[in-house]
Formats: structure tokens, C-alpha cells, sequence
């Protein structure tokens, strides 16, 4: 099951003139969400993952909310042989179905996949990441931001999926917990002085953060924020 933000046109386009055809295994995936309406981050989403976790250099990525793997496989094919990628989701066929995956992708040995609820788990989890995806129900979002943020080191990413959740978020009469948390995710991340923060509109809307060592919010400083230069 995928979304798109940007209408079916520019999917269309993007999909026979950009995208390469997906490799059997990742159609497979794509047929059984269809069939199953799962909600997976599409191919798109999980390009600009891969690009992301490169970029970083990253070793270590811990997913809020996993489902069956699909954006783990994504950050794992992008890890180095000795990188790891923390999987958490609370359905145990997900699980097993996402472990299915990974071992036939040969990078099963990249994937912690644990049985936990996502928060729970990341509180118990005392390691340093250098990537945190978050995709969980999205009335848990804001609390997610508070549990990820004191841990962002400079140089650490926190991506987080379904940021303009079909547009709903500009409907003031959707007061849905969903579209409230949102909201007031958006609100936590463009509070945080030490976070330059992007919503890309790309599938549902993605929000890319970087974490900076506090001294400078904006890439211009205050020509972004509006005060003199």
C-alpha cells in the first residue's frame, strides 16, 4: 500500500521515467502490501533512506516501528557488512515475515528485528545510533520526539514518515489523535534550536532532521529566521 502527496500524475511519471524496475523480491513485497493494504514507505521513501544512511556514513540505525521490514531493508542494504539496523514491531507474524525477507536478502545478519512496542523498546536500549526512523501509530509521534531527541548526537539524522498524512494536517477539522500528533510533532521539531529540519514532499511527506552542535539553527543563520544579517 503506498501513498503519494503529490498526485497520481507525478507518481506515474517518476515511475516510468525515473525508477528502475524493483528486483523480485522488493515486487513480491509490493504484491503481498497491495493484496494485505500494509502500509510500506515505497520505493521512493526507501531510495532516499539508502541515500541518507550513505550520506551519514552510518553503522547503526534504530526503526521506530518496522512493520515487516521493508524500510529495514532499505537502511540495512545500506550499511556497511558490520553495521546494524534495530527493528521493532509488535505483531509476531510481522516480525517473522520481515526475518523471512532479510534472510533472502542476505542481510538478516544487519537486522536486530526485536517483538517490542518501538518507545519501550528504545528506552531500554542505552546504545548511540546514527540514523532514528520513526513510522509508528501516529498519536505516539510527539512522545517518540521526546524519547529520540535528547539522544541525537551532532551529525545524527531523525527521519520520521507520514508528516502530511494525505494533507490531513492542513484540515483544521480533522482533530483525529493521528493528525493531532502530527501536528504537534511538527511543532516539538521547529521548537528545537539544535535541529535543522525538512519535510520533503515525497510519497505522505518525510521529515529529515539533523541534529547540530546548538550553536546555529538555520543553515544562514538569521537570514532564515528572519532577523537582520
Amino acid at each position: 500500500m503506498e501513498l503519494t502527496i503529490t498526485g497520481d500524475e507525478i507518481a506515474q511519471y517518476v515511475t516510468e521515467r525515473h525508477r528502475a524496475p524493483l528486483p523480485p523480491l522488493l515486487a513480491e513485497i509490493h504484491a503481498y502490501a497491495k493484496e494485505h493494504r500494509f502500509p510500506i514507505v515505497g520505493p521512493d521513501v526507501g531510495v532516499m533512506l539508502f541515500i541518507l544512511a550513505r550520506t551519514r556514513g552510518a553503522k547503526s540505525v534504530f526503526e521506530l516501528g518496522s512493520g515487516f521490514g521493508y524500510s529495514s531493508l532499505w537502511f540495512s542494504s545500506a550499511l556497511p557488512d558490520d553495521g546494524r539496523v534495530i527493528a521493532t514491531d509488535t505483531d509476531p507474524d510481522n516480525v517473522a515475515r520481515g526475518k523471512g525477507y532479510l534472510k533472502r536478502a542476505g542481510l538478516a545478519h544487519k537486522v536486530d528485528f526485536r517483538c517490542e512496542e518501538a518507545i519501550a523498546a528504545l528506552k531500554a536500549d542505552s546504545d548511540e545510533h546514527d540514523i532514528y526512523f520513526m513510522d509508528i501509530d501516529k498519536h505516539g509521534y510527539p512522545d517518540g520526539f521526546r524519547e529520540v531527541a535528547p539522544r541525537l548526537r551532532p551529525g545524527d539524522l531523525f527521519i520520521v514518515d507520514n508528516v502530511l498524512w494525505s494533507g490531513a494536517v492542513m484540515d483544521e477539522n480533522d482533530q483525529r489523535d493521528s493528525t493531532k500528533g502530527i501536528r504537534e510533532l511538527t511543532e516539538l521539531f521547529g521548537a528545537d534550536e539544535t535541529l535543522v529540519t525538512t519535510i520533503l514532499p515525497v510519497r505522505d511527506g518525510v521529515a529529515v532532521m539533523l541534529k547540530t552542535d546548538g550553536r546555529q539553527r538555520r543553515p544562514f543563520g538569521s537570514i532564515l529566521s528572519g532577523g537582520d544579517a
